[in-house]
């Protein structure tokens, strides 16, 4: 036999990573550029240029209505990050909601100054509760800055604190469903109280001015629906970065299989924390810019229900597709705009019925009945 001598070895092929999917694909970017065109500049043209006699005319009420919605959408789109990626299900985001809200509120509370009623340099209802002095917690309420600051950090550190000890004590599904419900419903109760000073029942209302300028005026109102316009694609930009990196895989594996990710040397609890705190903070953006637009923050918006409804649109639109919590938003409080003008004994019925619907037959929602469709038309 012939020596056939040593085998060489081939080199063994190059490790080929997973390419980053881009943020959006060349008609997202489109659909983007549009939306971001139709907020800046059609919207203050239709409202601000066009006569109100026109057909074309955006009345002062449809911005108002608009304005609400997108501060809903963000909600919306909050619930999906740590709903539809993350898995958990959350019914208490309404109290971050209502504490951004109410950290403008105090703020606008501060800047109606000697135009109130009693003609004091303390709220109205202060002065009936005859108080004589503002909270300790009123303290930096008339500074704008400190607002903004204050905006961002409650709703953060509450949602920090009561995610911490949730999550490292493993409560999950249901039970935390139930715990993040009861945690607002008590924050209501606690609001609804007149020493808490946060004006009780009636909350805060009769705002006059932001930044030293007139609330009621087309501009400011037209300035502050740009601002919320801006937020919502820039919120949705930057959930579609986070879902893309290696932080949203790791969401959407905890989502699948958390005791896997656990073996893999990963821990669930961070991540979880960290996309739990930044959804709060959304949604107490989402609260500080509807307040100047529809005029009033109470209790109320800390009710179970209104956190049941963050839920429903997100499910209506299509959990884990970021697009799909604006669209459940905007289709869901179109309708509910409409039923409590014409049919208003209805308008739970209604919501009741899609919500089921949606369960039953669209678990992907409206935007995987659309993706769905176009798939077959494909």
């Amino acid at each position: 036999m012939m020596d056939r001598g040593p085998e060489t070895l081939s080199p063994p092929a190059p490790l080929v990573l997973p390419t980053r999917p881009a943020v959006l694909s060349r008609m997202g970017w489109s659909a983007f550029v549009v939306a971001l065109i139709v907020v800046c500049a059609v919207a203050p043209l239709l409202n601000l240029v066009v006569p109100e006699g026109s057909v074309f005319h955006m009345s002062d009420y449809a911005v108002a209505l608009v304005g609400k919605i997108m501060c809903y959408a963000i909600c919306a789109l909050a619930m999906d990050l740590i709903w539809g990626y993350t898995g958990i299900l959350s019914l208490g985001h309404g109290l971050f909601f209502a504490l951004g809200g109410y950290a403008m509120g105090m703020y606008l509370m501060r800047q109606i100054g000697r135009d109130g009623n009693y003609k004091s340099d303390l709220p109205d209802f202060m002065v009936f509760l005859d108080w004589k002095t503002l909270p300790w917690h009123w303290t930096f309420s008339d500074s704008f800055l400190a607002t903004l600051v204050l905006i961002v950090v409650v709703p953060g550190v509450v949602a920090f604190v009561f995610g911490y000890f949730a999550f490292r004590s493993r409560i999950k599904g249901v039970y935390f469903s139930i715990i993040t419900q009861a945690m607002t419903f008590a924050a209501m109760l606690l609001f609804f109280r007149n020493e808490t000073g946060f004006g009780g029942n009636n909350g805060f209302t009769d705002f006059k001015r932001i930044l030293g300028i007139a609330i009621a005026t087309p501009s400011m109102r037209m300035a502050i629906f740009v601002l919320t316009g801006l937020t919502l694609l820039g919120f949705y930009l930057f959930a579609r970065w986070l879902v893309a990196s290696k932080f949203g895989r790791v969401l959407q594996a905890i989502r699948d299989a958390e005791t896997r990710v656990m073996f893999s040397g990963y821990n669930p609890i961070g991540y979880k924390l960290a996309i739990w705190t930044l959804s709060a903070v959304m949604c107490g953006v989402a609260g500080a810019l509807y307040v100047p637009q529809v005029g009033i923050i109470n209790p109320g918006e800390m009710s179970p229900a209104n956190s049941i409804e963050i839920a429903i649109w997100t499910a209506v639109g299509g959990r884990a597709s970021l697009i799909g919590p604006i669209v459940g938003a905007f289709l869901v409080n179109g309708a509910k705009s409409w039923l409590t003008v014409t049919a208003p004994e209805y308008w739970l019925y209604f919501l009741g019925a899609l919500f089921i619907a949606v369960t039953l037959f669209l678990p992907n929602g409206v935007v995987g009945l659309v993706k769905k469709l176009w798939g077959k038309k494909a």
